[in-house]
């Protein structure tokens, strides 16, 4: 847990599942046995299994908060998972073979919800693919059966339901997600979005965010997906 929140945040004590409207009443379908795609830029796009592939990099615990571009934090979140850098330089490099210079990765789900990270942020080294939360493995409420954790970054480049992470040496080959989104969102210089100062979406946000709590804890799920 942080000692203090960083610009514009508040906790909470609740942890509820957030995210763009389209994408927070969904429940996808999971494969019994998923795998994770590698592709993008690579000479060898290929899956690797969540249970014997990520299985041979070190596992790691990590306390984090989470924080949500809409100004609300969860403190104290405690992940297991693999740090993606171990992931990265244990697995994609050496069996996916990145073609020329990677500058970003694009990180998909299974609901069909799609950000990215510059390379250097993707690789910092509390960057999780995290399948437990608090001890017990990932609800479909908060990604499971894996999901980014990159604390340092708002939620939203926290992907959910994780399916593929995509190599990717040029900017305009990972579009980002809307124009509300940030290149790197970097909780600490308030990047919000890309288009307005940070004070500003904050403002907007928290004009907004009760009605937005009451309404998605009230949205029923809806599983998508075979």
């Amino acid at each position: 847990m942080t000692a203090a929140l960083p610009p514009g945040q508040h906790p909470i004590h609740d942890f509820p599942r957030w995210g763009l409207p389209q994408f927070v009443r969904q429940r996808p379908a999971l494969p019994p046995h998923p795998r994770l795609w590698l592709g993008g830029a690579v000479t060898h796009p290929q899956e690797v299994g969540l249970e014997q592939g990520l299985e041979t990099v070190t596992r790691r615990e990590q306390v984090s908060d989470l924080h949500c571009v809409t100004t609300w934090t969860r403190c104290g979140l405690h992940w297991s998972g693999w740090r993606l850098r171990d992931v990265y330089e244990q697995i994609v490099v050496p069996r996916a073979r990145p073609r020329g210079e990677v500058r970003f990765l694009v990180f998909r789900g299974f609901d069909g919800y799609r950000t990215w990270l510059p390379l250097e942020d993707a690789l910092a080294p509390d960057v999780l693919l995290a399948d437990r939360l608090d001890g017990r493995p990932l609800s479909r409420a908060h990604g499971a059966p894996l999901r980014i954790v990159a604390p340092a970054h708002y939620g939203y480049k926290s992907t959910k339901h994780l399916c593929a992470v995509e190599c990717w040496d040029d900017p305009l080959d990972p579009p980002t997600q809307d124009w509300r989104e940030h290149p790197r969102a970097r909780v600490a210089l308030e990047e919000r979005g890309e288009v307005l100062p940070g004070w500003m979406y904050r403002t907007v946000y928290r004009a907004f965010l009760p009605l937005m709590l009451r309404a998605y804890r009230r949205t029923p799920r809806r599983t998508t997906g075979a």
